[in-house]
């Protein structure tokens, strides 16, 4: 499903379906807070959270790419556990790319298990044991902000700069899976990942956070392919698929048509052979997300070609400071 439009709306100017809608997500909101209320499992190593206070995505799985880079290099045994949305396991199985479909894990899972050890579990308390078990010394959650299941060490909420945190109203009225100022309380970091001018719309809209806040931005990874005057039609399955748009015609690509697809949506073969059939008639080149190709069928991967983004973050510091106090 895609989010309505409203929910994006400037919080100063909402609207009037978001005012209406505001009881409900005053309930919703509510309920959050009562679940988060429950105990949870108290991890035998330390657990970062990685979440974010909106439906949808905001840039989480290129930050845990990110952190697992960066734990890595300070030598630690880095797994992560993942709900593994879209995907029909319950857990907890690790993630072999060449034994699970993404319908088994969901595509988050199998894009990060080339980099770490990816634990699915719908029960993330029994994902971050069977991580334990496995030898991990520090472990990703790749989102869970929201449930109460694990105790995290560490909780970083990720934010898309240009969106920030919506209407800054909580579903159905708008984006927020709870109200900021409950969300940003229980936060110890804010990532805000954007471009400059992203980055100084978020600072007008919603200030300095109370937490200490990093700042990064999506880079490509140069790998040997020059987009320069690439003919390409694109498709995306992501929060934002006109964000992936804008960074292949940035790269020099000539971008026919953008397909903007609602985020996991699965790729039929119906829709990649109408794709392909309009790439051919007019001369061009597939190309998708690295998630997006985590979703193709086997027989699809050699005709598409992938963008493949990095987050980089400008100042590490926030963060090492943080490490550091837990011994990490």
């Amino acid at each position: 499903m895609r989010a309505p439009g409203f929910w994006w709306r400037s919080p100063d100017h909402p609207g009037v379906l978001p005012r209406l809608l505001a009881p409900l997500g005053w309930l919703y909101a509510s309920g959050t807070a009562r679940r988060l209320r429950q105990s949870g499992y108290t991890p035998r190593v330390p657990v970062i959270c990685v979440g974010n206070l909106t439906a949808g995505g905001a840039g989480k799985t290129p930050t845990v790419i990110a952190l697992i880079e960066r734990l890595s290099a300070r030598k630690r045994s880095v797994h992560v556990v993942s709900r593994g949305y879209g995907g029909s396991l319950a857990g907890p199985v690790r993630v072999e790319d060449t034994r699970h479909r993404t319908e088994e894990v969901g595509d988050e899972p199998r894009l990060l298990s080339a980099f770490a050890p990816v634990w699915v579990a719908r029960d993330r308390a029994a994902g971050v044991r069977a991580a334990e078990a496995a030898g991990a010394e520090v472990i990703l959650m790749d989102d869970g902000f929201q449930n109460p299941a694990v105790k995290p060490s560490l909780s970083l909420i990720v934010v898309d700069a240009a969106r920030g945190f919506g209407n800054g109203r909580c579903i159905p009225a708008g984006p927020l899976r709870e109200t900021v100022s409950t969300g940003l309380a229980r936060a110890d970091l804010v990532l805000t990942i954007g471009d400059a001018a992203a980055q100084a719309r978020f600072d007008a809209t919603w200030g300095a956070p109370a937490v200490p806040r990093l700042r990064g931005h999506l880079a490509p990874l140069q790998m040997g392919m020059d987009w320069k005057g690439e003919r390409v039609l694109a498709f995306a399955g992501i929060a934002d698929p006109s964000r992936f748009f804008a960074t292949l015609r940035a790269e020099g690509a000539e971008v026919l048509r953008g397909e903007a697809l609602a985020d996991h949506e699965m790729l039929s073969e119906t829709l990649l052979r109408r794709l392909e059939a309009e790439a051919a008639a007019a001369g061009a080149q597939l190309v998708t997300t690295e998630k997006d190709a985590a979703r193709l069928p086997p027989q699809w991967r050699p005709k598409v070609l992938t963008l493949v983004v990095r987050l980089r973050i400008e100042d590490w510091s926030p963060l090492d400071a943080r490490l550091d106090r837990l011994g990490i």
